[in-house]
């Protein structure tokens, strides 16, 4: 009887044992919810977000004569504004002002001195077109003073179109919950400047630390159809220290940058995956009604389209190449002229660049042993 009621006891003990055991684990893990599932993740699809981005844009001039057009809404055809869709962020350089403010900072009669100045309302253009954010860190953001500055990105805003490239600025975004830190880059004192890297990477390093993707927007080099090939040293224009674009760009991403979108040369550039991150040197022209001269390269253009794991990898993209016509407006290019371009200087500026750009004009990363096509980090 003794030994039945014991085989009983410890029946009862076992069972008591067994029920409280799950509650018993979340007590010993409190980080852990109810609401939580335990998987493989063999189901689950790595998060990723998707950017495309453009390079210069001046949307004609009223100063210091007229050279804008009929209707604005033509500088954006609907072709291209259709390739511009399907994607988280849309990016692009202006390259102008927003404003106006008089009295330009420049004298446009002395040779090869320009000063661009588009009306305010042009802004609800590049909203209607679907910019999210755009660049103001170039060589002419400042071409009536700190009052145009000041009117660009006020007018931008105005219309849900953010702005990136005051000096110490950083701007913080999110994307798909995903933070995304901004930060803009020219060569001239009053942007953060390319020259000064250390600084550079104490701002890349100070965003990294509310972002998880840490974007960079330079702009550098020299300029024109003699600026196409890139080499790591100094680039210099009329005189002027335009900032080394390898050395900066990889210097960026080696203090924690995740994509860098170059623009400046007006001529496409070639295209890297250094450590793993995306840089494109430059983005060529992507519209310049009746100010930008498109002869040569500096009228092939692109729109890159670059997705990256929620850790900043570059994974795979797509050029599609864009031609302006003689009043500087985008078409796009069914015969692959940038891409072709693009895909030559890679191949011999940077051998060791890591991607594959087919004739379609989708990019891949090769290399290390590692096929990383549609796959995550």
């Amino acid at each position: 009887m003794k030994y039945l009621k014991y085989q009983i006891l410890i029946s009862l003990v076992g069972t008591l044992f067994l029920a409280l055991q799950p509650s018993s684990l979340y007590l010993a893990n409190p980080n852990v919810s109810s609401s939580v599932k335990v998987s493989n993740n063999s189901n689950n699809k790595p998060e990723y977000i998707t950017i495309k981005a453009v390079g210069d844009i001046v949307a004609g001039t009223n100063f210091p004569d007229y050279r804008l057009p009929r209707n604005p809404n033509q500088l954006f055809p609907q072709a291209v504004r259709d390739q511009l869709k399907n994607s988280d962020i849309l990016f692009g350089n202006y390259e102008s002002t927003l404003t106006n403010h008089p009295y330009s900072t420049k004298d446009t009669s002395r040779g090869m001195v320009f000063a661009f100045r588009s009306p305010p309302e042009y802004a609800k253009l590049f909203s209607q077109v679907g910019f999210d954010v755009m660049s103001v860190a170039n060589n002419h953001s400042m071409d009536f003073g700190q009052v145009g500055f000041q009117d660009t990105i006020k007018n931008l805003n105005a219309v849900g179109v953010k702005t990136v490239g005051a000096k110490n600025q950083i701007l913080y975004t999110k994307v798909k919950n995903i933070p995304v830190a901004w930060i803009g880059f020219c060569f001239y004192s009053y942007c953060n400047t390319v020259q000064d890297i250390e600084k550079g990477k104490a701002l890349v390093k100070q965003a990294q630390q509310k972002a998880k993707i840490v974007i960079v927007s330079m702009h550098v080099g020299a300029e024109g159809n003699d600026a196409l090939n890139i080499r790591n040293q100094t680039e210099y224009f009329y005189g002027e220290n335009r900032g080394n674009s390898i050395l900066f760009a990889r210097s960026m991403v080696d203090a924690g940058a995740d994509l860098i979108l170059g623009h400046g040369p007006h001529v496409p550039r070639a295209m890297e995956v250094y450590k793993g991150k995306l840089i494109a040197y430059s983005l060529g022209n992507f519209l310049g009604y009746k100010t930008f001269s498109t002869t040569g390269a500096k009228g092939d253009s692109l729109i890159l389209d670059a997705k990256l794991n929620q850790d900043g990898d570059f994974i795979s993209g797509k050029i599609t190449s864009i031609r302006l016509d003689k009043t500087g407006i985008p078409q796009v290019d069914k015969s692959g002229q940038t891409v072709n371009l693009v895909r030559t200087l890679t191949k011999r500026n940077l051998p060791n660049s890591k991607i594959s750009i087919n004739q379609k004009g989708e990019i891949n990363i090769f290399g290390e042993g590692v096929a990383r096509k549609n796959s995550s980090k």
